[in-house]
């Protein structure tokens, strides 16, 4: 596939590797492209430019920035670009605050997710919720003994969930589907859960596992 990561922070070089080295066509969108250089050189199977130009490029999109910042870099991709596309949510609504006692603070409540707030803004974008319940270490090809770890996901749209189940597959997950857009409000405060034995004990190399 050709696929185009929305940003160029760690989760975003992470992934952008990861869909390289399973056979992807990607390019990495940012603010300055031009900042990639050293990094490009070091992974030849990636291409760079702006926003927009990783959004008209791919067939599937990676939204990999600070939750902050999801809707600008929405905006500065085009909404036309990626206007029916599946679309990778891999964010969070983490606040410029600090954590309390290890638990990070959202600029969200349980009654609206950040995922619903951008589906409800670009309607015509498949956003599908994945990758952001997990540090980058463990996002592509991770190895546990008691088995293949689960990602949960959600979204509106059938046909974009199966697209994006096809890719953790082939990343080395075992999906979770739990439903329409507003199951984010449950999927994004596991990055709350996740991130407690990081803060407190320097632990990021762990994942969750859904037990049937």
């Amino acid at each position: 596939m050709r696929v185009g990561v929305l940003g160029s922070g760690v989760v975003g070089k992470v992934l952008a590797a990861g869909f390289a080295g399973h056979g992807h066509e990607v390019m990495i969108g940012s603010r300055s492209p031009e900042q990639l250089a050293d990094w490009l050189q070091e992974h030849p199977g990636v291409g760079s430019g702006y926003f927009a130009d990783a959004a008209a490029f791919a067939d599937l999109l990676v939204l990999a920035v600070k939750g902050t910042a999801t809707s600008k870099a929405l905006s500065l991709a085009g909404a036309d670009n990626h206007a029916g596309k599946p679309v990778i949510d891999a964010t969070n609504p983490i606040a410029d605050e600090p954590p309390v006692n290890g638990v990070l603070r959202f600029f969200t409540n349980l009654d609206e997710s950040l995922m619903e707030q951008l589906q409800a803004q670009y309607p015509r974008t498949r956003f599908v919720k994945a990758f952001s319940s997990v540090s980058n270490a463990r996002m592509v090809n991770p190895r546990f003994e008691g088995g293949k770890p689960s990602m949960f996901i959600c979204g509106n749209d059938a046909d974009a969930k199966a697209v994006v189940t096809g890719i953790l597959d082939q990343f080395g997950w075992e999906t979770e589907d739990m439903g329409g857009v507003e199951a984010a409000r449950a999927i994004e405060p596991l990055c709350m859960l996740y991130c407690i034995p990081g803060f407190t004990h320097d632990q990021w190399t762990h994942a969750f596992k859904l037990l049937k």
